[in-house]
């Protein structure tokens, strides 16, 4: 066989160059992971056709990754999969290439073609092994195998945050998204079904007892969202006359909970028809939407949401704000399938700003409180989500190292938004921004400022410092106030430099609220009859509110 060369560029010199721009406390691999190194240039995904075949009994898979890429002057390429899985061998435009193993990563020598520039490329992956099990998917994530109650395999697979590349043999970084989807096929024992994203293309036998399900997605898509469902699955669909005409929705569950997902899944429709308010159109109108019954919680993966959350309202029967209203609806169906427009269609770059992700998701638990039950039981629930914000950490992870930042990018970031909302105090306005920036970033990968950016321009207020206290710092700006001769005294503390909010307040539950700009500085306004006055601030603001006495300054 004859081997394409790098004649200038070694794996030593690879390696020693990585080495040296990884952070301090992250390893090599974590950087190999998260930045957009040498072996990541050069190259942009266009699509990803899979086939998987799993060894349910002794819990390995095997299969190949063709990968449509634009060449634009690639010398190697860094091929994302984690151990244990292999490389078995690898083909570029037909013709095999050498590569080396390097932890999670193998480096692979395609030669340089200058004449290959902008040019279609097939690079043909094949691989086998036993992946990365979970332990407590979705949070401790890898392939799910399980059986159902009458002992039939249930498997599937959650790798957010951990990675595509735990089994398939990818370009595993968000940025680079596969522009015109990916097909997947999955070949299981005919006595069971393969479900995938997207639309079924094919069904067909292909042993005596094996039968081939394939699966396509037309829209670009996240690497972790493309998985595998495997079970003894019955389904059921219906039409919803959505806001860009007829829209396929399906559900595949589990043959013995049939009669609870018909009754369940309304939810999925009344999803649908607030979303489609708050944030326009469902973004994958092409590829439809299903609901998935998996073997864990529940997981967004695009135009396949997986549930498990036991055909109860609630999460897993609870109401995570305490106020009763989260036990109203099915907490799985709301929120996984609200990352369809912030995760599937607006995607972070960076797994660092993974709050673009689930800060919004989280507050589309309130949105759609609002749209069903109302502005005020939407506050109340949106309040109640504040008791599990820990403040231990930014929300933002660190950039190219593959690091996600603070769990309080949830309920913490869905409290921002509000905030930031009643800011604004404007709906129309709000409502305009969520569309608006679903439009303006559809189907694309963005970067953190360029979500701030938006708000900010659009809402015609600089939100800059707002976002860099609730994201980047760890402190909840404190008002404090105190009343000296007839003055209300006031500032924030425990901010940024430059910080300031406009808030509402009032002197008693009978009033309406004023508005009162607050920045680092003591500032003052005259009143009357203090004594008579009780201070308080709109409790839609995530602040804190803190008298102090006045000879204390």
């Amino acid at each position: 066989m004859q081997f394409y060369r790098i004649k200038k560029i070694s794996f030593v010199w690879i390696f020693s160059f990585i080495h040296l721009i990884g952070f301090a406390q992250f390893t090599e691999q974590d950087t190999l992971r998260g930045s957009i190194g040498i072996g990541r240039q050069h190259w942009d995904v266009v699509h990803y056709d899979i086939t998987v075949t799993p060894n349910i009994e002794i819990k390995t898979i095997s299969g190949k990754n063709i990968i449509t890429l634009i060449d634009s002057g690639i010398q190697f390429i860094q091929i994302d999969l984690q151990q244990p899985m292999e490389l078995d061998s690898v083909f570029f435009d037909e013709q095999p290439c050498t590569f080396k193993r390097n932890g999670n990563v193998f480096w692979v020598e395609v030669g340089i073609n200058k004449q290959s520039k902008n040019n279609i490329k097939k690079l043909t992956c094949y691989f086998h092994g036993k992946p990365r099990e979970a332990v407590n998917p979705p949070w401790d994530g890898g392939w799910i195998w399980k059986k159902d109650e009458f002992d039939n395999p249930f498997i599937s697979v959650a790798c957010q945050g951990l990675g595509a590349s735990v089994w398939y043999p990818c370009k595993d970084v968000q940025s680079d998204e596969p522009e015109n989807g990916c097909k997947l096929t999955i070949i299981v024992p005919d006595s069971l079904v393969g479900v995938g994203n997207g639309r079924l293309i094919e069904q067909k036998k292909i042993d005596k007892d094996l039968m081939a399900f394939t699966w396509q997605v037309k829209s670009p898509i996240n690497n972790y969202n493309i998985v595998p469902y495997i079970g003894k699955y019955k389904h059921f669909s219906e039409v919803y006359k959505g806001l860009k005409g007829p829209l396929n929705m399906d559900y595949w569950v589990l043959e013995k909970h049939f009669d609870k997902a018909k009754r369940q899944f309304i939810d999925a429709t009344r999803m649908m028809k607030a979303f489609e308010y708050w944030f326009g159109p469902y973004p994958f109108y092409q590829d439809g939407y299903k609901l998935v019954e998996a073997p864990h919680l529940g997981m967004e993966h695009q135009s396949a949401i997986a549930y498990g959350n036991k055909f109860t309202n609630g999460y897993l029967g609870n109401d995570l704000s305490n106020t009763g209203w989260g036990l109203k609806w099915d907490f799985i169906i709301v929120h996984e399938s609200g990352h369809e427009w912030f995760a599937n269609n607006i995607t972070s770059k960076d797994i660092a700003d993974m709050w673009i992700h689930e800060s919004f998701t989280n507050y589309s638990e309130t949105l759609f409180t609002e749209y069903y039950y109302g502005k005020n039981a939407a506050n109340t629930y949106v309040q109640g989500l504040r008791n599990t914000i820990e403040n231990d950490k930014p929300i933002i992870g660190k950039y190219g190292v593959n690091n996600e930042g603070s769990g309080d990018m949830y309920n913490k970031g869905g409290n921002m938004i509000h905030t930031i909302r009643q800011v604004i105090n404007n709906d129309k306005k709000i409502r305009e921004i969520l569309i608006g920036l679903n439009k303006a970033f559809y189907h694309k990968t963005v970067t953190t400022k360029e979500i701030e950016n938006y708000i900010s321009k659009n809402a015609g207020f600089d939100f800059s410092k707002i976002f860099d206290q609730y994201l980047r710092t760890i402190e909840i700006p404190v008002l404090e106030y105190y009343f000296d001769s007839n003055q209300l005294h006031y500032r924030f503390s425990h901010t940024l430099s430059n910080f300031n909010m406009p808030v509402k307040y009032k002197f008693d539950a009978h009033s309406k609220y004023k508005w009162l700009t607050v920045s680092n500085e003591w500032q003052q306004i005259k009143v009357e009859n203090i004594s008579a006055y009780n201070f308080m601030v709109d409790p839609n603001f995530y602040i804190k509110v803190k008298e102090v006495p006045a000879f204390h300054f």
